[in-house]
């Protein structure tokens, strides 16, 4: 019996409790650190915890939000001649994910992929997934189950005709997908409304480079452009210094033609008129 007490008394004393740790006082107006670390502001790129893919252009993540390629969300790339810009802007992107082991997938490119450019990328024939679709509403089913499957490790798709409520429900699905989505679209629908939180222009320039535009992203709106170097990785064993700035020799052409013309076109100000011959009156 007095074990048997001894035992109920050391089952029923209680621990000693621990005073909770004091609160720093806050000022007005002021969040507690973990609701503030939580709180998205309308003047900041994106929250940090936003999964991305890096660009591979530095410039270009600086700028967008989470520093890279949003997961979670649709990307629009408007361009106005399709299947030309998006493998140089996106081949680094699609170089680190089949580096990974993971499966790219594309959705009715308008022009076949070249499979030998894509392995200069490093991008390995095996790891590539093609699917083509005719219709907009077979590219759009498919375009939603892919994204509801989470089956690529980043998703391609050309979709030249989309409404705005179907726009709407691929990001809406595109919230529980762990991998970027990339719609390419032309350059006319810029002035479409659109439910895809990143939007981006882009066009070729001179000196081998791409010229983005940021038409929309989470945060502050951006003016000006974003300069790419894009050197096709086929050609940049072969170029030499001279031609990688293609627009300094085009100005010293066109310079050159100036010039000429202006040669063969007699000079009036800041020259004396020559004096008519003197007439010669015959002596008798």
């Amino acid at each position: 019996m007095t074990a048997l007490l001894d035992w109920d008394d050391e089952y029923e004393a209680e621990p000693p409790r621990q005073r909770p740790l004091a609160r720093a006082a806050l000022s007005p107006g002021e969040l507690p650190p973990a609701v503030q670390a939580a709180v998205w502001r309308g003047d900041q790129l994106g929250t940090p915890t936003t999964k991305v893919v890096l660009t591979g252009f530095p410039n270009l993540d600086k700028e967008l939000p989470g520093g890279g390629w949003p997961a979670h969300a649709l990307t629009e790339l408007l361009q106005p001649q399709p299947s030309v810009m998006e493998w140089r802007l996106l081949g680094p992107a699609i170089r680190d994910v089949v580096s990974q082991g993971k499966d790219v997938i594309v959705i009715s490119p308008p022009k076949h992929p070249h499979l030998p450019g894509l392995c200069q990328q490093g991008v390995e024939e095996r790891h590539l997934v093609w699917i083509q679709a005719e219709t907009p509403a077979e590219r759009l089913w498919v375009i939603e189950q892919l994204i509801k499957a989470n089956a690529a490790g980043l998703l391609i798709a050309w979709l030249p005709q989309a409404r705005q409520e179907q726009i709407r429900r691929l990001q809406v699905c595109a919230h529980s997908c762990d991998s970027p989505v990339f719609l390419c679209r032309p350059a006319a629908a810029e002035h479409e409304p659109s439910a895809a939180p990143l939007r981006l222009r882009v066009r070729h320039a001179p000196d081998w480079e791409l010229h983005v535009h940021l038409l929309k992203r989470k945060g502050g709106t951006h003016d000006g452009l974003i300069k790419l170097p894009s050197v096709p990785a086929s050609l940049a064993s072969l170029i030499t210094p001279r031609l990688l700035k293609p627009s300094t020799l085009l100005a010293a052409r066109q310079k050159r033609a100036v010039d000429a013309r202006l040669s063969d076109v007699p000079h009036v100000l800041g020259r004396s008129s020559p004096r008519p011959p003197a007439l010669r009156v015959p002596t008798p």
